[in-house]
């Protein structure tokens, strides 16, 4: 009896041995997949690979993918290979290999990479997700609702969004501002207008339920991170075991809130000038016509969308719209207090524009502040909001000039904000300089400046975007004059628990109104 114990013991532990064996042949072989392509790898951690400061949110996923780039570019590298865990992910340096990827040889890209189920999370069916001929349909359709004739349309809102912001700083202009927190507060009830046309009014109820869901959406924990990681390794594990990334309570408050709002609209024949009305035209018609009619016609084509795919655009319409735009102006505003003279320079162009316009901020006002373009673009240069951009090999591909062979499924990403601030492109790339973008300086590479992506997947809503930024800035330059606050953290440390580049302790200003 104690003989066949032993031997059961020792069975057991000579399994153990060997599937130990077995799974550290497969993690090394996993881990030198670049390194037996020829393709340069940076220093890797076992398990963690080439994150490891990133997933224990030591230091943000933008610092991490800086360093990796900049470990490449020190090596004269054009390309490299990263490892999140065991998964080999492609990682470009050069913008011509870049634009190849992005533009040339997008058929062979076609996919971003990111987790979609839309079966158990339907809010992640959304156009920035969507995957091969999906995507491409669903592209087409939405595509005209960005058109400048629209974003003329929904106008009026951000006028109105913008008397509300300067009557609330007015009302708390003698304290330092948590800028980001003002501009979230702006920006959220821009997007819940013009996507859900409703009234947040986040200025005078800072805490109401969509600002609260909206910060909710972005307030990721280490298990939130690794979730995202599992979900970009393993998307069919995680399918398969029917992982939302979508929070519950998220999902819960947003798909009433759209559905409400739908059923109204439609009992009611209720038109209006924003996102919404435009997207229950392509669920009830399967195209954008020009009237307030949202019932279906009798020559209507049928190719229509579905209420879970028009949940999804208004969502993810709404986060991408309040973060996003939120923080490239609050970095923005930053980076005026800190240079008073690019600042008295910006102000000065507003007020002359303004006064061409019979002192009327309208969509033509704003399309004519030139030097205001530069500074924005600036911002996005230096605090790009998506420190890099996924994609996914849809079809095996040659890399141009090489033998080397990218399978199918091999992820990729594209450092963006090691491009923005490489020196060879950029001198002095902490130096916050608008000239940069003056006609005579652009004779860079078109492909070192991504903060909207490029090609077919460039960003939907970048006119959108740039447009309530504008018109954020000019509002408040209009009215006040802005230094930074001695509460605000000097040098700016970067959040690592957030992956939209954002900072630890927020960026303070002081505001001194304009008479």
């Amino acid at each position: 009896m104690f003989l066949k114990w032993v031997s059961w013991k020792i069975e057991l532990f000579t399994l153990f041995v060997g599937a130990t064996i077995l799974l550290i042949l497969w993690l090394k072989r996993r881990t030198t997949y670049f390194q037996r392509m020829g393709i340069p790898t940076p220093p890797t951690t076992f398990l963690l690979g080439n994150m490891r400061d990133s997933i224990s949110q030591k230091r943000s996923f933008g610092e991490e993918t800086k360093w990796q780039y900049n470990y490449l570019k020190a090596k004269n590298k054009l390309h490299g290979g990263i490892y999140l865990f065991w998964n080999a992910v492609y990682f470009p340096i050069d913008p011509e290999l870049i634009k190849h990827i992005m533009q040339n040889d997008f058929h062979h890209f076609v996919d971003r990479g990111v987790y979609v189920n839309e079966e158990d999370d339907p809010l992640s069916a959304h156009l920035f997700s969507l995957k091969g001929k999906k995507w491409k349909n669903l592209r087409a359709k939405l595509t005209p609702t960005f058109t400048s004739g629209k974003m003329k349309m929904m106008f009026g809102v951000l006028l109105k969004c913008g008397k509300d912001f300067v009557d609330e700083i007015d009302r708390i202009k003698h304290e330092p501002i948590d800028i980001k927190d003002m501009l979230a507060r702006f920006t959220t009830d821009i997007i819940g207008s013009c996507a859900f046309g409703l009234e947040c009014n986040s200025m005078k109820e800072p805490n109401n339920e969509f600002r609260e869901k909206g910060k909710k959406v972005f307030d990721a924990g280490i298990i939130d991170n690794l979730k995202g990681l599992l979900t970009f390794i393993m998307p069919e594990f995680a399918k398969s075991l029917g992982m939302r990334i979508t929070n519950d309570e998220v999902t819960k408050f947003f798909m009433k809130v759209i559905s409400d709002t739908v059923k109204y609209r439609e009992k009611n024949n209720i038109y209006r000038k924003d996102f919404m009305h435009l997207l229950i035209q392509l669920k009830n018609k399967g195209k954008l016509v020009e009237d307030g009619n949202l019932s279906a016609d009798k020559d209507d084509d049928g190719d229509v969308i579905t209420f879970n795919e028009l949940a999804a655009q208004a969502f993810v319409f709404f986060i991408a719209g309040f973060e996003t735009s939120s923080t490239t102006m609050t970095f923005c505003l930053f980076e005026l207090a800190s240079n008073p003279d690019i600042q008295k320079k910006l102000r000065q162009e507003v007020l002359d524009v303004l006064e061409k316009y019979n002192g009327e901020l309208t969509y033509d006002a704003i399309m004519d502040m030139h030097y205001m373009e530069k500074v924005v673009n600036e911002t996005l240069r230096k605090y790009p909001p998506l420190p890099s951009l996924n994609r996914e090999c849809t079809k095996d591909y040659r890399i141009p000039g090489t033998e080397v062979i990218l399978k199918k499924g091999m992820k990729l990403i594209i450092p963006v904000i090691g491009l923005h601030h490489d020196e060879d492109y950029y001198p002095q790339p902490e130096k916050f300089d608008p000239e940069r973008f003056s006609a005579e300086n652009l004779n860079r590479h078109p492909y070192t400046f991504l903060p909207f992506g490029e090609g077919p997947r460039i960003c939907i809503g970048l006119r959108f975007g740039m447009m309530q930024t504008k018109v954020g800035l000019s509002v408040l330059l209009k009215n006040y004059e802005f230094t930074v606050s001695s509460k605000t953290r000097l040098p700016l440390v970067m959040d690592p628990r957030s992956f939209i580049l954002s900072t630890k302790g927020g960026i303070w200003l002081n505001c001194q109104k304009i008479e």
